[in-house]
């Protein structure tokens, strides 16, 4: 793990997005710069960015007043997250020191006054046991390492793609997915002991109705269109943000990717 230190600022509201981009190159090329022209948020924090910053012109990002800090797979087009900030962050950790998390780069740390924020990419399952077991190893691994850094760090925002729709609610048919990854029983009950170890989930803070989903399977393009999608992706924080949260949504219109962008916005202090 690496960190970066920069001068303290003073912010007052955090704009924050959380976008799975599945391929920034492909994003790009389906008008994703032109979205950032709308100042979605002051903060962008991306997921599968199969990209290095080499990969990227840069200069779209910086002309539109964008910190960037990108931390990427050992293995090529693979995994990758990146965080893109009109808030300068006051310090930048590369990883969480966990070789099978950072060789896949899967987490980047920023803090902003007294909030660390870590973008993390969750493992996904679907692939076969190998990789179940290794999500289930992960899990619990960085479960462990959160519960660490708390201690150091009380006020946590943890942004990602968790790979676990938690209930039924969060998925458009639990009875066909019951055993597929993603929403087994043991990945469900570990979200469940995770968010009851002191996290919150900010999107059903705010809404509690069914059908808001985050992802939708690319096989057939109707998926989408009839919103057969499962809310997988998640912006938690720890309990002593919970008074500041302001607001919180997921915006299925935006389409640059097989996932669509979800939303947070607090209080600094």
């Amino acid at each position: 793990m690496v960190c970066y230190f920069y001068r303290i600022n003073i912010i007052l509201i955090m704009r924050i997005i959380f976008y799975n981009v599945n391929g920034i190159r492909a994003a790009i090329k389906k008008g994703f710069i032109d979205w950032l022209k709308t100042n979605p948020a002051d903060i962008i924090c991306l997921q599968e960015t199969k990209a290095t910053q080499g990969d990227v012109d840069v200069k779209l990002l910086e002309d539109l007043g964008f910190h960037h800090h990108w931390f990427s797979a050992q293995k090529k087009g693979y995994s990758g997250v990146a965080v893109f900030t009109k808030i300068k962050p006051d310090n930048v950790c590369i990883g969480c020191g966990l070789s099978s998390s950072d060789n896949e780069g899967r987490v980047i740390q920023l803090d902003f006054g007294d909030i660390r924020l870590i973008n993390a990419y969750f493992p996904s399952g679907t692939s076969g046991d190998e990789r179940q077991a290794f999500k289930y190893v992960w899990l619990d691994e960085f479960h462990t390492y959160l519960e660490k850094l708390k201690k150091k760090h009380p006020k946590i925002i943890l942004t990602g793609d968790y790979n676990i729709a938690h209930n039924e609610i969060d998925i458009h048919d639990p009875k066909g997915n019951k055993k597929s990854s993603g929403f087994l029983p043991e990945e469900r009950e570990w979200l469940t002991r995770f968010l009851a170890s002191g996290w919150i989930d900010t999107f059903r803070e705010f809404h509690t109705e069914p059908h808001r989903y985050s992802w939708w399977s690319q096989r057939f393009p109707s998926v989408r269109l009839n919103n057969k999608g499962w809310r997988i992706d998640y912006i938690t924080v720890t309990e002593p943000l919970k008074k500041q949260l302001v607001d919180a949504d997921i915006f299925p219109d935006v389409k640059h990717s097989d996932h669509c962008p979800i939303y947070l916005e607090l209080k600094t202090k």
